[in-house]
């Protein structure tokens, strides 16, 4: 009877154990910046956003995809409006994503991104600070993320960087854990068909 409660409870401790070593990730998505770069390296941007971090997690745990981009205006093009407002509908429906807006802005005749990085970096810190994850997977090429970085890793949470081989930041390269270039090959099963 002994030796029956100590094996439960050696199997019980050995199982607890076990279980709290799973490395949970959370991925940090700069949308424009992966459009960019998927567009540039591989001729398409249809990415299954679920299947890609799978594919980066390996066998840890995914917690939560964080998917930041800009809507364009409608009445700056309706067409394009419309094709983004399906895609955003997409990654609605994908599994652990969660979608936030920033928005657009023209300065001199050009559009440009207000909010993202801000809601990225806040966001990235902010469940590092909640312990939400172990390990933070940035996908992005904007050195801006440094900052956010390292205050996170003084948190005691890893930082790995994914990026293609051109527009790779080195100021990321240096202030982030691990990094993995994506390459057509890596990615290649990661698209819708």
């Amino acid at each position: 009877m002994v030796f029956l409660i100590s094996s439960r409870r050696l199997l019980y401790n050995l199982l607890f154990n076990i279980l709290i070593q799973i490395t949970r990730v959370c991925f940090f998505i700069d949308g424009s910046n992966l459009y960019h770069g998927l567009k540039a390296h591989c001729g398409k941007t249809n990415i299954d956003f679920y299947k890609l971090c799978l594919k980066l997690c390996g066998d840890r745990q995914l917690i939560r995809i964080y998917y930041y981009n800009a809507p364009v205006n409608k009445d700056d093009n309706e067409e394009m409006y419309k094709k983004q407002q399906k895609f955003f509908e997409g990654l609605r429906r994908t599994p652990y994503l969660q979608l936030t807006l920033g928005r657009l802005e023209r300065r001199n005749h050009v559009m440009v991104e207000k909010g993202v990085d801000v809601f990225l970096a806040i966001d990235m810190l902010r469940y590092a600070y909640s312990g939400t994850y172990d390990v933070a997977v940035l996908i992005s090429s904007d050195s801006d993320f440094a900052g956010a970085i390292h205050a996170v890793k003084e948190v005691g949470k890893h930082v790995e960087y994914v990026h293609f081989k051109e527009g790779v930041s080195r100021h990321l390269l240096d202030s982030c854990d691990v990094h993995t270039l994506l390459t057509k090959e890596f990615i290649e099963d990661c698209f819708h068909s």
